[in-house]
């Protein structure tokens, strides 16, 4: 019988491998520049904005809202001359901003309001003009949602 691999993910356990040792800690790096990135931003833009990359001298970030890319943009020098400070963006020359929404967001539950006494009474009557049976029906369904 063959063993069982394991495939639990720690800290530890990524030091079997090199690729993903190196994986690891491009991930490890590119959190700290976004940290570094993120304490440039004013607070109230940091928010909805992602630190992307920065290559060739242009930091590239990403921003939930078009108005906070805007503000980013408008920004952007006293942005990059804070960024500059520090040693890992002191050759940044340009700043640009991508609009990314959320992908995920929570939609609001549909409420059923009820129908007022008046609207129901209007759908019974034009239920029972209409010679088609189907449009009745559903007519007369709809003109049984009435508020109490």
């Amino acid at each position: 019988m063959k063993k069982k691999t394991d495939l639990e993910l720690t800290p530890d356990s990524f030091s079997r491998a090199s690729t993903l040792r190196e994986l690891m800690a491009k991930a490890q790096h590119h959190t700290q520049a976004e940290q570094l990135v993120l304490a440039a931003l004013p607070e109230s833009l940091a928010k909805g904005t992602r630190f992307v990359s920065c290559r060739d001298g242009e930091l590239v970030l990403s921003a939930t809202a078009a108005t906070t890319a805007s503000q980013i943009r408008f920004r952007q020098h006293e942005i990059m001359e804070e960024l500059r400070k520090q040693e890992l963006f002191r050759f940044v020359w340009k700043l640009k901003v991508k609009v990314a929404p959320p992908r995920f967001s929570e939609r609001p539950k549909a409420k059923m309001t009820p129908l007022s006494n008046e609207n129901a009474r209007l759908l019974k009557e034009e239920a029972g003009h209409t010679k088609d049976k189907q449009l009745r029906e559903v007519l007369e369904k709809l003109a049984s949602h009435v508020r109490d």
